[in-house]
């Protein structure tokens, strides 16, 4: 299986858990809350099964791709303006061999998550930025955060807003420009990192994390892949309990 349908199944299983209509949040997110924390709050996600907003599939987003060390994902976040008031959304950005998509949730199916097909991040945000007109939205500001350590044992909070940009004063040409001065930017430092790796943790292509191991059903080591296990989803549909069975994805990389 390759990234990009991996990346699509981990986007199907949360939209399995469905959107969180409700109005009230089921988990707790503390945007200031150290890593570790966060992909505890993950965990309990994928146990209790239950609908999430955008912010939580963003955490939920980070911690089933903690395995692929290829894969850099970084917090997108928008604020926009609709008759009078201002609406907030997040979603996780992803970048791996040269394009960038997104993984999410929101009411709105165009929204969420973005094929990664797009070569540059400006091209992706202009690619929301089109789709929030279509629902009358005008964006007032986007945020682009860091890269997310591929180490969920970290004390280091997550960066949501390292690059923030005021949208609606600016010229698209300057948009893209800082944008993709950022992207570059993020994209030697990672690269600088990935050098920096000590021995014994995660390589392109190894062992993922040794704390998201779990018997039978946790990432597995296998020659020249990497194996990830989606949480079994327990799902009821019409009043029939149905169960969805442990997804089991191998990527090539």
């Amino acid at each position: 299986m390759s990234i990009p349908e991996w990346l699509q199944a981990i986007q199907t299983y949360m939209k399995m858990l469905q959107y969180n209509h409700t109005g009230t949040q089921f988990f707790e997110i503390r945007k200031t809350r150290p890593l570790s924390g966060l992909m505890e709050t993950a965990k309990e996600m994928t146990r209790e099964s239950l609908p999430i907003k955008c912010l939580e599939a963003v955490i939920l987003g980070i911690y089933l791709t903690n395995g692929q060390p290829s894969v850099e994902r970084f917090p997108i976040s928008f604020k926009t303006h609709f008759s009078g008031n201002y609406f907030h959304h997040v979603v996780l950005g992803i970048y791996c061999n040269g394009r960038y998509g997104s993984l999410g949730m929101s009411r709105r199916s165009d929204l969420m998550d973005k094929p990664l097909t797009y070569r540059t991040l400006s091209d992706l945000i202009f690619e929301f930025e089109d789709s929030y007109k279509k629902y009358l939205h005008s964006v007032k500001k986007v945020k682009i955060g860091l890269y997310v350590p591929h180490e969920p044992h970290s004390f280091q909070p997550i960066e949501w807003k390292q690059l923030v940009l005021n949208v609606s004063k600016m010229m698209r040409t300057e948009v893209r420009k800082e944008l993709e001065k950022f992207a570059r930017d993020m994209r030697m430092k990672a690269g600088g990192a990935g050098q920096e790796r000590r021995p014994g943790s995660t390589q392109r292509g190894g062992l993922p994390a040794p704390h998201l191991t779990q018997p039978d059903h946790g990432l597995q080591r296998a020659s020249r892949c990497c194996r990830c296990t989606l949480p079994a989803l327990p799902w009821k549909e019409k009043g029939m309990g149905l169960f969805i069975n442990l997804c089991t994805l191998t990527i090539k990389v």
